[in-house]
């Protein structure tokens, strides 16, 4: 049977990094769409509706993920 590693805080801080790292780069990204487009994102609950998007594909994805055998 292998060992199983478990994840440690050097896997938690890259995860964290680049997290906010695309944040971070999806912000400057939006400073150059049209003011338009820029009203449409900041001022409609676009952000949320990504936010209960992507957070459910994530969760199908685990649930539906077969057991590690």
């Amino acid at each position: 049977m292998a060992d199983a590693r478990s994840i440690g805080w050097r896997e938690v801080a890259l995860v964290a990094v680049v997290l906010v790292g695309g944040v971070l780069g999806l912000a400057i990204g939006t400073s150059f769409l049209p003011t338009d487009i820029q009203r449409i994102v900041f001022r409609t609950p676009l952000l949320i509706v990504v936010l209960i998007v992507v957070t459910t594909v994530v969760l199908v994805r685990l649930v539906r993920r077969p057991p590690d055998a």
